[in-house]
Parts: structure tokens; sequence; C-alpha cells
């Protein structure tokens, strides 16, 4: 069966206005290759730091330029699971461990993050999406207060919950998969709990579409 023949039988009725207008990205035009048993996908995404060629105002403002490379790893070349705890803004404890048997989309940003706003709508209609099928979804704020990071969802439509991590202790448990300041980046954990794919920069509908479509498609 397809990736596309399961997220059909599996897809409920999608409410979300972006895709009942039918207005979602196209798919990305990508050359792969596969290098040391990885496979890396290129992709047209916009980078971290779409306005700037400054890398030190970048490093300054706290992100740095994405490098537009989505990296897919195939299951036989993943590492070990990651375990991602913490309290989220609504003080509710979060262990990724209690989602395994689906996978697990992650992303960090924060609300002042130009890139990551960019990203946003992307974000929101993905999980509407991909939620009703089974992905978690989680976010790891690297440096906002509860009152910028909740203006942020509201504005932005963001119903997943996010975990605060100022101190950096969320993204040190990720066993070095996102770099402090590549904000914003995206991992995409299969049912394991291990990275099966990671987005440097703002993500794309079609692009995050396409890679929960491969570890769901793993799972059935």
């Amino acid at each position: 069966m397809s990736r596309r023949s399961i997220r059909t039988a599996l897809r409920r009725p999608v409410t979300d206005p972006v895709a009942q207008s039918g207005a979602r990205a196209g798919p990305s035009r990508r050359t792969t290759l596969r290098l040391g048993g990885g496979l890396l996908v290129i992709a047209p995404l916009l980078a971290a730091c779409s306005g700037s060629s400054d890398a030190a105002s970048e490093a300054n403002a706290g992100y740095v330029s994405g490098d537009g490379v989505v990296v897919e790893i195939p299951p036989e070349g993943r590492a070990e699971p990651l375990e991602i705890q913490g309290t989220t803004y609504d003080g509710d404890d979060f262990d990724s461990t209690t989602l395994r048997g689906a996978p697990l989309l992650i992303n960090v940003w924060y609300a002042s993050c130009p890139p990551c706003r960019v990203e946003a709508p992307a974000l929101k209609a993905v999980h509407s999406e991909y939620s009703a099928l089974g992905v978690g979804f989680v976010g790891v704020n690297t440096r906002d207060k509860a009152g910028p990071a909740a203006a942020f969802e509201e504005t932005f439509g963001i119903t997943y919950p996010s975990i605060p991590d100022p101190d950096g202790a969320v993204i040190a448990s990720m066993d070095g998969s996102v770099s402090p300041n590549a904000v914003p980046t995206t991992l995409i954990l299969d049912a394991e709990g291990r990275v099966a794919a990671r987005i440097a920069g703002a993500a794309d509908q079609s692009t995050l579409e396409s890679l929960l479509d491969a570890v769901l498609a793993e799972v059935a």
C-alpha cells in the first residue's frame, strides 16, 4: 500500500479552513542523495533567517540561518531513542516515552524568531490533519515566558503544547540532534522514539507531510 493510500485510509475529515479551501503548498522539488547509509533530501526550504546575510547579527539575535537541508535517516541508520521530558506552559508533565508506538514531531521555536512565524501556519495545518492519525506534537521554546508564548500560539492557532527550555536542558537531552542556535528546527521521531528526520530552518507543509507519511508507513 502506498504512503498516500495509508494516509487516506487513516484520515478523518479535516475541519481546518486551510485544508478545506485546498490552499496547501505544492510538493517541493527535491534531489535525493545517499551518503554513508543515510538519506539526504535537499529541499528548497525557507532559511532560519530569511532576511539577513550577517552571520554575527544572526547569532546575536539568537538564531542562525538554516541550510535548507532535510535529513531523512533510514531505520537501520537511526540512533538510540530520545527521551524528552519537561513541564509545559500549562503546568502539565510531558514525557516522550509515553508516546512510543506513534511518530512524534518536535518543533524548536520562540515567539520573536521570524522564520518561526513563517512556518507556524504549516505546523498548524499539519497538526490539524496528522494528530487525527495518531502523530504526537510538542514544541520546545528556547527563551519565552508564558505570556509571549501564549500570544504567539493564539495568533497562529497553535494548540499543541510547548515546553519552556530557557536553560537548554531539553535541547541538551536531544543528544546533539538540535543546535541551541539553530531555531527553528523540527525533528520527527519514529514510533520507537528515534530521530527519523530533521529540518533545519522554516518547514513547509508539503515537506512535513511527506516526512510524516514515511514514518506512518513504517508503523502500518
